[in-house]
C-alpha cells in the first residue's frame, strides 16, 4: 500500500501555508500530475481564513524570547494544527471534492523562530527553526497524509532551512532563452534567480530583507489598519532617506548568499525605532509608510546590483508573487528601480499570486513522499540537497 502511495504520479494535494506576518492560514488545493519527470498542475481552490482574535498576538508572544512562554507554545503547536485541519477541509470543501479524495497535504506550518546561524554548545554546532502547528493532528484530524516541519532536515545538513520555494521555482517558471527572476513578497522578500535554461545547481536564491513586514507594522501602528491598500499611503507620502539608509546599513544587507532572515530580525523592534525616529523627524504616516516601502525596494534593488548581476548578466524579467505582489505601488517602484527589467505578476504566469507558496508546499509534499529531494544547496547553502519533512500517517 505505501509503495503504491509513495509511486503514485496523479494525487490531488492540499498546501497550507501560513508566513511571517502571522495573520492568517493560505490554503490550495491542486491536482498534480507527473509524466516523464515533468510536473502538470491545475489550481483546483484557494482560499485564506484569517486567524481567530487574538491568535496572532499570542504567536507573536511565544516568538519572543523575552515574552515566550513554554507551556504557550505547546499549547499553540496543537491549536493550530486543529485550526490548519479545519482549513484543509473547509478548502477540499470549497474544491467540491470530498477529504476521501483527497490524496495528501503539505503544510508549513507557522515558523515562531529561526536562528539558520550556526552556534556551538555541549560539543555540538547546529542552527535551529521551528514550526508550529502539529502535522500529526492536521493526520489525525483529515484522516490523510500529511507532510510537516519541512525545513529542519534543510538545517540539519548546515543549511538555512530558507528559502524552500526556489526547488518549486525551478520546477515550474524556468525558461530555455530567458532569465527571470522570482521575487515573493510576503513578510519578508526572498528572491530566486533562474538563468536561462538553468540546471538545478545554477538556482541562486535567499532572502533579500523585509518585504511587507515594517509596512505592515507601521499601517497597523499608525492608521489602525493591517496593511496599507494598494499602497495608497506610500504613495502620497515621501520617504526620509536618512531613516531609510539607516535601515540599509545593517550589517544583513551586505551578507553573500546563501542567507535567510525573519521577525528576529526585521520585526517589531525595528517598525518601532522607525516609527520613534520618524515621529521626532515630523514624519507623516504616509511619510513613515513611504519610507517602509522604500526600504524593500532599495534593499531588493541592491541585492540585485550586489548579488544577481555579478552571476547573471541581466534578469529579462522580474516575476512577483505574495501579498506584496497586490501593492500597485510598491510593484511601480520595483518597476522604476529595475528597468529595463520587466517586473510581472505570477497571475500573469498561471499561478495565483496569493497562492503561490501554498502551492509550493503542497508539491514539496509530492516531492517528500517521492523521496526526492526539495531543496537546493545554491539557496539554503546546505552541504547537498535534502528530503524534506516529516511524514504523519492517519489512523
Amino acid at each position: 500500500m505505501l509503495s503504491g502511495f509513495q509511486n503514485a504520479q496523479d494525487r490531488r494535494i492540499i498546501g497550507l501555508m501560513s508566513g511571517t506576518s502571522a495573520d492568517g492560514i493560505d490554503a490550495a488545493l491542486i491536482h498534480l500530475r507527473e509524466e516523464d519527470d515533468e510536473l502538470f498542475l491545475d489550481v483546483l481552490g484557494f482560499d485564506t481564513v484569517a486567524f481567530p482574535a487574538g491568535l496572532r498576538d499570542r504567536v507573536m508572544e511565544v516568538s519572543d524570547p523575552e515574552t515566550g512562554r513554554i507551556d504557550e507554545l505547546g499549547r499553540l503547536h496543537f491549536e493550530l494544527g486543529e485550526l490548519f485541519a479545519r482549513v484543509a477541509i473547509s478548502a477540499a470543501e470549497s474544491g467540491g471534492i470530498s477529504m476521501a479524495e483527497v490524496d495528501l497535504i503539505g503544510s508549513h506550518g507557522q515558523t515562531v523562530h529561526h536562528l539558520p546561524e550556526r552556534a556551538a554548545r555541549f560539543g555540538v554546532e547546529t542552527g535551529a527553526t521551528l514550526q508550529i502547528g502539529d502535522p500529526s493532528v492536521i493526520a489525525q484530524r483529515t484522516g490523510v497524509v500529511t507532510v510537516g516541519d519541512f525545513r529542519t532536515a534543510d538545517v540539519a545538513r548546515g543549511g538555512q532551512g530558507a528559502p524552500l520555494v526556489p526547488y518549486v521555482d525551478y520546477l515550474l517558471f524556468r525558461h530555455a532563452t530567458r532569465a527571470r527572476g522570482l521575487l515573493n513578497l510576503g513578510g519578508i522578500a526572498n528572491l530566486t534567480v533562474l538563468p536561462a535554461d538553468p540546471d538545478p545547481s545554477d538556482v541562486m536564491a535567499f532572502d533579500t530583507g523585509p518585504a511587507n513586514m515594517l509596512i505592515d507594522a507601521i499601517a497597523l501602528s499608525e492608521t489602525g489598519q493591517a496593511m496599507d491598500p494598494e499602497g495608497g499611503g506610500a504613495r502620497r507620502g515621501k520617504p526620509s532617506e536618512n531613516l531609510v539608509a539607516g535601515v540599509l546599513a545593517m550589517p544583513y544587507f551586505e551578507r553573500p548568499p546563501p542567507k535567510s532572515t525573519g521577525r528576529e530580525l526585521f520585526g517589531v523592534r525595528i517598525a518601532e525605532a522607525l516609527i520613534r525616529e520618524g515621529r521626532e523627524a515630523g514624519l507623516t504616516a504616509e511619510d513613515l509608510l513611504a519610507t517602509a516601502t522604500e526600504i524593500t525596494v532599495r534593499s531588493i534593488k541592491d541585492a540585485c546590483r550586489r548579488f544577481v548581476e555579478p552571476v547573471v548578466t541581466h534578469l529579462d524579467e522580474m516575476i512577483a508573487s505574495g501579498g506584496g505582489a497586490k501593492n500597485a505601488f510598491l510593484l511601480e517602484r520595483l518597476a522604476r528601480v529595475l528597468s529595463p527589467v520587466a517586473v510581472t505578476t505570477s497571475d500573469d504566469h498561471g499561478i495565483s499570486s496569493d497562492a503561490k507558496e501554498a502551492v509550493a508546499f503542497a508539491i514539496l509534499a509530492h516531492q517528500t513522499v517521492r523521496a526526492r529531494p526539495g531543496s537546493l544547496p545554491g539557496a539554503t547553502g546546505a552541504d547537498r540537497p535534502a528530503v524534506l519533512g516529516k511524514i504523519c500517517l492517519p489512523g
